[in-house]
């Protein structure tokens, strides 16, 4: 991490002093000068300060605030957009307006088309019909988040699209590496919101349908960064999504005990619900709903929440697709006591979709 210079050192005492008078306006107009010195400053609950270099990529201040500037929601899969200028399907290039209402280059830059990369030249054999997108929640674990989207890459012609949550461990900054290496393949919008589940704001329902919603593609696939591929388990998921009342296709569907308390496993076929290890949805029926639970802080049960919730046939295509599973961070490195405790929540609202 680089030391801050004495000038920027220099400003942010003169801001901590700013504060200590409560001068917020003073305080505010030299945050601005450290963010234009290229510094971000986080006040201390001592009433110190840390200071930090920004990267060097467009952060947004929170999930709510990237702005989406088109929705698609109930054209068909597959059908053009006919306000599109882009001979692509699904695609959208509209200019997005800021929150002032007026034309943002940035925030138009966050529209992109997960087709781009569904042509590849050595793999024109057997191409299907809907184009797709592989979502991905990032809060931390960067290795993770390499091994997962390498393996994106290499085995399945889908377009990556990820937003990270707080740049935790530096994995923002992978994504950033990820997308300039790949900038046909690799999309990402980074947010200041550190996720929920780490002691931040940034909620799991609410950041998987901003995903959603900045996604352009027919098929929407939810993956999570402990998944990787062993080869192109994508291509089943939409095969399988081809079917017009299939709206969901996954890696492991499972099936509710008597009462709704406990699911089993359930093998190739129709599913009561989806995990979200590997989830591709019809990204229309998806946005018809509202999107991903709003309610969900946490991922667990949101993805059974999420099931109940599709008007339409979930699947598990094949009984063995080829993918592993690494180490499960949210389940494994989240505080067992909060994660026991969003998981309840959660499922509060998953049985009573059962008992409906």
């Amino acid at each position: 991490m680089s030391t801050p210079p004495p000038n920027v050192i220099e400003i942010a005492e003169r801001r901590a002093a700013a504060r200590a008078d409560n001068d917020f306006e003073a305080a505010d107009r030299l945050r601005h000068e450290l963010a234009e010195a290229g510094w971000d400053v986080y006040d201390t609950p001592a009433g110190g300060f840390e200071l930090t270099e920004r990267p060097h990529y467009e952060i947004w201040p929170s999930v709510r605030s990237i702005p989406v500037s088109s929705i698609i929601a109930g054209r068909p899969p597959g059908e053009p957009d006919p306000k599109s200028t882009v001979p692509y399907p699904g695609s959208i290039t509209e200019t997005a307006l800021n929150d002032a209402g007026t034309p943002s280059m940035a925030a138009s830059q966050a529209l992109w088309d997960g087709a781009l990369a569904t042509s590849r030249v050595d793999r024109q054999i057997d191409i299907p019909k809907l184009t797709a997108s592989v979502a991905l929640l990032v809060d931390g674990w960067p290795d993770d988040v390499r091994a997962c989207v390498a393996a994106v890459l290499a085995h399945s012609d889908a377009g990556v699209i990820a937003l990270d949550l707080g740049n935790v461990d530096g994995a923002g900054d992978v994504l950033h590496e990820l997308a300039e290496a790949h900038p046909d393949r690799v999309r990402v919008w980074h947010v200041a919101e550190k996720p929920h589940w780490r002691g931040g704001t940034a909620e799991w329902g609410p950041a998987r349908t901003k995903l959603l919603q900045l996604d352009t593609a027919d098929v929407h696939v939810v993956m999570d960064t402990s998944t990787i591929l062993e080869g192109d388990a994508i291509r089943p998921l939409l095969r399988a999504l081809e079917v017009p009342d299939v709206v969901g296709a996954g890696w492991k569907g499972v099936e509710p005990e008597p009462g709704g308390t406990e699911w089993h496993d359930a093998g190739a076929g129709e599913v009561t619900a989806l995990l979200g290890y590997l989830f591709a949805v019809n990204r229309a029926k998806a946005l018809r709903i509202g999107g991903f639970p709003e309610h969900a802080r946490f991922y667990r049960n949101a993805d059974l929440e999420f099931s109940l919730m599709l008007p339409g046939r979930l699947v598990v295509p094949e009984k063995d697709l080829p993918v592993r599973q690494a180490r499960h961070r949210g389940y494994f490195d989240t505080e067992a006591g909060y994660r026991d405790e969003e998981s309840k929540r959660t499922y509060d609202r998953v049985l009573a979709l059962l008992r409906r």
